[in-house]
């Protein structure tokens, strides 16, 4: 029998269709009454040999009757069948067969029966397919919706009446825009006709989606279409499929909030600077608008109190819209917050507050009213405060202000302001120990070096500081200006191993030291060999206190230290393992001095030594550190010709001089401590000093008191010479009675009138007290009670007895 003609709309890929579908026709008694060809195809079984022939004879077999039987009792029940039975075929092997048998009734009102079959698997792929179809529209979480040409609505499933909240059937025929709202229906409609017009499926695109019956909500969709087109290839829609995938969005989107925290909260040491870094990062994925509000304390570096009390400083804030910063209190602005308000909630709680609606908590009102007023004027609906805690340290709060957006803040944007909060309070508090422990640091800096050098008649000086570290201040290197008496001065310049606060402390000690040591008016070579001691101490007493082996050398300087005399012209220098200081003559040579080199203090038991030259009046002494003229990446002799040429510039001021040298040698930051103390010479004038040596006899204390009084007569000082004349002579004849040859009185005009008496003598004069019946012994006693300052100092030859008295 030749097939029938494919049925108008039969998919070609359904089994059972006439065109592909073998049938056969059965009568009333199971007799075969018609064949088809793919029937003898499929089975093996020729029309002639199946015609007129019982069914159940040569397509059952005995094992499959049973089975055969029920099928047929239950076709004849429902009037028809669909199944899959086993047949046998003609080659004697069983086929598995899909079944759909219907009861057709003939003019003479006999029941015959049709019989369609097709192979059993692909009546499974088939029924699979179709179960699938079932499901996408019945049971699928994905949304999905088939679109005609005009993008007309044909058949969407139950996902997306439950994202549109509108029933299925009401989908028929409309629009998109019939069920979304904004921009985003634009987006999706043109992506949905390019899908139309180039064939070229849409794979997973991720887009915005408000519906129309939660307008306030705003939803991630993920969105994918493919064309539709018969075999002939007419277009006949499009299909897309719609995942809501806003909860993996907003995961994926705090996630890189998250990072992007880490990478930017934090990446300096400054208070401000971190509280600006966390606004920038809030601003606009989390908040519309965002302040961050510290307690006074932690903006000064200092410990905050325990409890939440005091008044909090503006540290940043920012919005999307510059309206909303002229309603929000400015940086810098100092304020307490009203009991009321959820921002003192959270102080007092330590715990964030979370206002879903503004409208519904009036008690942020009462903080400002009138700001108030204005931030609802531009949409401020909802607000969240978080504390800013670290090490159990409350630092102060955020407050996220929403406004633009329409959806309240939720549970999820607090536990992640949360966790940005708690990111940048370590931060915040990490640069409030800086900034504690920097202003420690540069407390005890400012404490070690001398703040402003006085002026002295010796000497005009010009310096810089440069540590290492210019953000900490502070370093190893030292300075100092000391005046003397004689109207000397000392000129000090040291540098202590390594850098920051342990090489400051140990260069504050070492300071401390050379100032005791310069009020002795000890020599240069004798103050550095007390030195040497005294860091040879400070190294045993770190070993000891770090459990050091013994003999490891952990403390170690150098040191310059200079006398200028400016009466003489004369400067004495020793050194300790310290680079030479350089002189720069009047009429411009530029020198090294060559000193004794002297080794570097802490060594021990090495002894040092002292050089005397003599500087013309305008000669330029330049100490430094080494670190001035060594570098990493310079030479030596580079860096010495440098200095050469900046000291030997053309007269200037000393700051010039200064700010030249610095110039030359440091153009960026060193990797060492610097220190430069630069003087010009002065020499005292001849009409200024007057000396004489006296005879070692009786008389010699009567000459001085003349020479003094005719002295001070021809300076104008007659107001003195009373107290002058009575300190010289009992100095006088102290060195005559005991002391040695030669006596030498000498008096210098300067900012005091000073008085010296020199002698042979080493030995110490004292003051003490003379009992009443003692005839002498109250000659220093008096001296000390007439003078300003009186002392000792001592030279290789003798020793020198001075006093200061203060001019008119």
């Amino acid at each position: 029998m030749d097939a029938p003609v494919p049925a108008f709309g039969e998919a070609p890929e359904d089994p059972f269709a006439v065109a592909r579908s073998a049938w056969a026709v059965l009568d009333d008694r199971g007799t075969v009454v018609g064949w088809s060809e793919r029937a003898e195809a499929l089975l093996g079984h020729r029309a002639g040999e199946a015609l007129g022939r019982a069914a159940a004879e040569f397509l059952v077999h005995p094992a499959d009757r049973d089975t055969v039987l029920d099928a047929i009792a239950e076709c004849e029940r429902e009037h028809g069948w669909y199944g899959v039975l086993p047949v046998l075929h003609r080659g004697g092997h069983r086929v598995e067969l899909g079944f759909r048998a219907r009861a057709v009734t003939r003019v003479d009102l006999r029941c015959e029966w049709f019989l369609v079959m097709a192979p059993a698997q692909e009546v499974v792929q088939w029924e699979t397919d179709r179960s699938v179809l079932d499901g996408l529209f019945r049971r699928s979480p994905i949304g999905l919706a088939v679109h005609a040409p005009d993008l007309s609505v044909l058949r969407v499933n139950r996902a997306i009446a439950r994202f549109s909240e509108v029933p299925v059937e009401e989908h028929h025929g409309r629009l998109m825009g019939d069920f979304l709202i904004g921009p985003d229906v634009e987006t999706i409609d043109a992506l949905l006709r390019q899908v139309l017009e180039t064939g070229e499926p849409l794979i997973f695109t991720e887009q915005p989606c408000r519906v129309r019956r939660d307008p306030d909500r705003e939803r991630m969709v993920a969105i994918s279409a493919f064309r539709m087109q018969d075999p002939s290839g007419q277009v006949l829609g499009v299909t897309q499929t719609v995942e809501d995938v806003t909860d993996r969005y907003r995961a994926r989107r705090r996630l890189a909030l998250l990072n992007r925290a880490s990478a930017r909260i934090g990446t300096t040491l400054d208070v401000a600077q971190t509280a600006r870094e966390l606004v920038d990062v809030v601003v606009p994925d989390l908040a519309d608008a965002v302040a961050v509000d510290l307690l006074e304390p932690v903006i000064r570096g200092e410990e905050p109190v325990r409890t939440a009390s005091g008044p909090m400083r503006r540290a940043a804030v920012r919005a999307v819209e510059q309206a909303a910063l002229d309603v929000m209190y400015p940086v810098g602005e100092v304020f307490s917050f009203d009991p009321r308000t959820p921002q003192a909630k959270c102080l007092i709680g330590q715990a964030p507050v979370l206002e879903f609606e503004l409208e519904s908590s009036p008690g942020w009102y009462f903080q400002d009213p009138e700001r108030s007023r204005r931030a609802v004027a531009l949409g401020a609906h909802s607000l969240l405060v978080v504390p800013l805690t670290a090490r159990g340290l409350l630092l102060g709060i955020v407050s996220l202000w929403r406004a633009g957006r329409p959806e309240p803040f939720e549970q999820d944007d607090l536990t992640l302001a949360e966790e940005l909060a708690a990111r940048a309070a370590v931060c915040i508090d990490n640069a409030r120990r800086f900034t504690q422990q920097h202003q420690a640091a540069l407390t005890l800096q400012r404490s070690l070096l001398p703040h402003a050098l006085a002026e002295h008649r010796a000497v005009e000086v010009a310096h810089r500081y440069l540590p290492a570290d210019p953000s900490s201040g502070i370093g190893g290197d030292w300075f100092d200006v000391i005046p003397l008496s004689g109207a000397r001065v000392a000129l000090v310049v040291g540098d202590v191993v390594g850098h920051g606060l342990h090489a400051a402390a140990t260069m504050g000690r070492l300071r401390s030291a050379v100032h005791a040591l310069a009020n002795l008016d000890l020599a240069p070579d004798e103050v550095l060999s007390h030195l040497d001691d005294l860091v040879s101490r400070l190294a045993d007493e770190q070993e000891a206190a770090d459990g050091g082996p013994p003999g490891r050398q952990i403390v170690g300087a150098t040191c310059l230290y200079a006398v200028y005399d400016p009466a003489a012209g004369q400067c004495t220098l020793a050194r300790a393992g310290h680079v030479p200081p350089a002189v720069v003559t009047p009429d411009g040579r530029f020198s090294l001095l060559d000193l004794p080199p002297g080794p570097p203090l802490g060594l021990g038991g090495l002894p040092f030594e002292a050089a005397e030259l003599q500087l013309a009046e305008g000669s330029l002494l330049a100490l430094f550190t080494d670190g001035l003229i060594e570098t990493r990446d310079r030479d030596l002799d580079i860096g010495l010709q440098r200095l050469r040429e900046a000291l030997c510039r053309p007269a200037r001021s000393l700051e010039e001089t200064c700010t030249a040298v610095q110039g030359a040698l440091l153009p960026k930051p060193s990797h060492d401590d610097v220190a430069l103390l630069i003087a010009r010479t002065r020499v005292l004038a001849a009409e200024n000093v007057a000396s004489w040596e006296l005879p070692a006899d009786p008389t010699a204390a009567g000459l001085a008191r003349e020479l003094t009084t005719s002295t001070l007569a021809e300076w104008g000082l007659d107001e003195l010479a009373f107290t002058a004349t009575l300190a010289v002579s009992e100095l006088v004849t102290n060195a005559y009675r005991y002391g040695g040859a030669p006596v030498i009185l000498r008096l210098i005009r300067d900012r005091f009138l000073i008085c010296e008496v020199s002698d042979g003598s080493s030995t110490s004069p004292h003051l003490r007290r003379a009992r009443m019946t003692d005839e002498g012994g109250r000659g220093l006693f008096l001296v000390a009670q007439l003078t300003e300052r009186w002392g000792t100092r001592y030279a290789r030859d003798g020793k020198t007895v001075w006093t200061e008295l203060p001019l008119p």
